[in-house]
Parts: structure tokens; C-alpha cells; sequence
């Protein structure tokens, strides 16, 4: 099947076309950014160009899920075909870890490392202290975009939000401090497994919108998986605690419908 072919199949997920990677030979694998990712800011949403790269480094794994990966972001990606060149750094019995390299018209674009291991296998002591958002059940919630998306950001358009009420943001009122939570679903009914996690801790608007802040560029983000979700929605929390001479950090939390935590996600950005 041909990408054109791909791209038009009714039975597949968009997320799932877009962050497909096809084996071409050895340690290389070709992909296709589209632009149906795009964020806040304009060009490809950088959870999205993480799951690309996790994609296809798992094709080479002897273990089934990321555990924690971990991706810089060199260049802005553009639209158009993708190569990605992977590498085992080791092999173990329980886990395996790798890198990725990302690279369009010649240059590097993003670099990631990931250690693998199995999910469903992992057992020992549990410890939670946090708990997920308190919010209502998301029928009861707001869409501050009332089921449309933003122009100019396409990830709106797969990908959707709801809020125990419009945000102060929304509606041009800056809060003192940036955190927010909402729930978060794919818009075509996909339900979210250890491939999208990548994305979802990278698709939600960046909390320091709360603080007046309309833009911001991930430099790296690192995912931690903890648990496969269970179907439905996500309910997520964003906050961050330092803003310093326009960089900030982001902790991200993903909490399934069965009050468990299955991500959590750390990044380091920048105000344009």
C-alpha cells in the first residue's frame, strides 16, 4: 500500500497513518511528517515527532513498551518524508535500550534514546501518593472551542480537551499560577495505548497559557510510561513551577479512567 493509499484508509487511526514508519533496511526506517500535528505556534507538534521515532526504534526491540524515553529537538521538522536511523545500545533480560535519530533534506532534526521493557509484566511495590484531577464526568465539562479546532493548529483537530469550565485564559484573564486539568480523548474514538502516550503528554495546550503566556517551543521531553490505559478518556493535569528568563519546565500527568497513573511526562521549553 502506497503512503497516498494509507492515508485515505477509513479503518485506521489518523495518529496511527501519521507516526507510521516502514522498514527499508538495517537500522533504517522511513516516515512521513504530515501536517495534521500541527501546534500552538505553527509545524509539527513534537509529541508527535517523538512517537515517530518510538515507532520505529520499536521495531528493532525485543521488549513491546517504552518505559522512558527521552527526546531533543534540534531543528523545526517540516512537512514531507522522514528518515530515521536507530541503533541497540543494550540488551538485557528485562529491558532493552536504543536511540533514534530523525532526519529531513539532509539534516538532523531530533535525536531520542528509550529504554523498552514489558508492561503487563512488571510487578513489585507500589507506592501512590498523588492523585489524579478531581473533575466532573467530562459530559459535564466545557470545550472551549465547541467542537471545532484552532486555525492554524491541526492537532486540535485529532485531539480533544475538556475543562471543568472555560479557562481564565480563554477569555483573556491570566491566573498567578500555571496548572491546569481537563480531560483529553482522540477526536476518531482511538483509545490510547503505550504508542500514543508520547504524543498525549505533548498535545494538551502548555500549562504556562494560564500565566498569559501564548507560545512555547519544547527543547526536550522526556515520557515516562507506568501502565497500559484503560479505555476512555485521560484525565490530565499540567503545571509549571519556575519560569526563568523564558524558559520553563512542564510536569505532565495522564490518569485513565480507573484512577491510575499511566504517564508522566517532564520538558524544558522556551518562550519565542
Amino acid at each position: 500500500m502506497t503512503p497516498e493509499e494509507t492515508m485515505t484508509a477509513p479503518s485506521l487511526s489518523a495518529f496511527d497513518v501519521d507516526s507510521r514508519t516502514d522498514f527499508v533496511a538495517a537500522n533504517r526506517y522511513a516516515g512521513i511528517v504530515t501536517d495534521r500535528w500541527h501546534a500552538l505556534g505553527g509545524g509539527p507538534n513534537g509529541g508527535y515527532l517523538m512517537a515517530m521515532c518510538l515507532r520505529a526504534l520499536k521495531q528493532e526491540m525485543p521488549f513491546p513498551d517504552v518505559l522512558v524515553g527521552s527526546a531533543f529537538f534540534l531543528r523545526p521538522a517540516v512537512i514531507g518524508p522522514a528518515e530515521l536511523r536507530t541503533e541497540i545500545i543494550r540488551t538485557g533480560r528485562r529491558v532493552a535500550t536504543g536511540q533514534v535519530v530523525l532526519s529531513q533534506e539532509g539534516k538532523e532534526r531530533l535525536r531520542a534514546t528509550a529504554t523498552f521493557g514489558t508492561l503487563d509484566q512488571a510487578d513489585g511495590r507500589t507506592l501512590v501518593t498523588g492523585e489524579p484531577p478531581v473533575l466532573p464526568d467530562p459530559d459535564d465539562c466545557v470545550d472551549p472551542l465547541g467542537g471545532k479546532s484552532l486555525d492554524g493548529v491541526s492537532i486540535t483537530e485529532r485531539v480533544e480537551f475538556r475543562f471543568a469550565e472555560v479557562p481564565g485564559w480563554w477569555q483573556g484573564k491570566p491566573a498567578e499560577h500555571a496548572g491546569i486539568e481537563f480531560w483529553m480523548r482522540f477526536r476518531d474514538g482511538r483509545h490510547a495505548d503505550p504508542d500514543a502516550l508520547p504524543l498525549l503528554l505533548d498535545a494538551a495546550p502548555p500549562a504556562v497559557l494560564a500565566v498569559g503566556e501564548f507560545a512555547s517551543a519544547t527543547l526536550e521531553l522526556t515520557a515516562h510510561l507506568r501502565a497500559r490505559p484503560a479505555p476512555g478518556w485521560l484525565a490530565c493535569r499540567a503545571t509549571t513551577r519556575h519560569l526563568i528568563n523564558g524558559y520553563h519546565e512542564e510536569d505532565f500527568e495522564i490518569w485513565d479512567t480507573k484512577g491510575v497513573l499511566v504517564a508522566q511526562g517532564r520538558q524544558l521549553a522556551m518562550l519565542p
